[in-house]
């Protein structure tokens, strides 16, 4: 079972489905891991800044392509995908002050990364991307994916 992300169990608080001490509960399994990953970067100042440089350059270039804005809003379509294991670090990427790349897994496991972004129309995007598990010998899994917006102006990804 999946650990519902933060936007999702602060929902869940909203309309009483779970108590304040739950919430809290699960919201500290999430800065847990953020705390690990910190720790992480800090024992390693060299590959944190060898990741930070290559997610840099990718989210330049995507940025340079498209824009900011769609960018940001196939992030969040992704975000909204139940069942796409890198949806969970995605949550928050609708915020302009967090910086795109941090977004990015270049080589800190599980991978993911955003390689292109194809505009097929107004309504209509394709966005390839590349996530992966823990393990080190396994290669990424590449996804095609459909992005539509809605009536709303609301984006939703599909796989293809």
């Amino acid at each position: 079972m999946r650990l519902a992300r933060p936007d999702e169990l602060m929902a869940r608080f909203e309309r009483g489905e779970i108590e304040r001490d739950e919430l809290h509960a699960l919201m500290a399994l999430h800065a847990r891991e953020l705390i690990r990953e910190m720790e992480e970067d800090h024992q390693n100042p060299a590959a944190a800044l060898l990741e930070r440089i290559l997610a840099g350059r990718l989210m330049r270039r995507l940025v340079r392509r498209h824009g900011a804005r769609l960018v940001r809003d196939c992030l969040v379509a992704l975000s909204r995908v139940d069942d796409f294991p890198a949806a969970g670090r995605l949550w928050n990427a609708s915020h302009p002050d967090l910086p795109l790349h941090c977004f990015m897994r270049m080589r800190r496991r599980p991978v993911f990364r955003m390689l292109a972004i194809h505009r097929v129309n107004d309504v209509e995007f394709r966005c390839v991307t590349e996530h992966g598990s823990a393990a080190d010998d396994e290669k990424p899994t590449r996804t095609e994916w459909r992005i539509t917006r809605d009536a709303a102006w609301r984006m939703h990804a599909t796989r293809d």
